[in-house]
């Protein structure tokens, strides 16, 4: 099975930014609390990465019946580029939150 990056180590480490930085992530001052917009970004990354996760988890059981012989070869082209978009998605999310951070971080004060 995939090991490293799972959904729990993504929401681990999504808290330890937000209890650095509550207002960063519920949407900063002047704005809609997170109650009225319904979920709050972490819960959403959360919810990515969860999804992410399993889509991969999906490809490779796909790949392995197929080596079993179970699976159609349709079944794991499908399965396998659909885990390729998930992945590539998660990247330029996790891009764009590293260059969001970093411009933030050049802010003066």
């Amino acid at each position: 099975m995939i090991g490293g990056i799972g959904a729990i180590q993504f929401k681990t480490a999504v808290d330890g930014a937000e209890s650095a930085s509550p207002n960063l992530l519920q949407g900063g001052v002047g704005t809609q609390t997170s109650e009225s917009i319904g979920s709050s970004f972490a819960d959403v990354l959360s919810q990515a990465a969860t999804k992410t996760v399993n889509t991969l988890q999906g490809a490779e059981q796909m790949s392995i019946q197929a080596l079993k012989g179970d699976a159609d070869t349709r079944q794991v082209v499908d399965a396998v580029l659909s885990a390729q978009q998930a992945l590539q998605t998660t990247i330029a999310i996790r891009d764009k939150v590293v260059s969001a951070y970093l411009e933030i971080s050049r802010m003066s004060i």
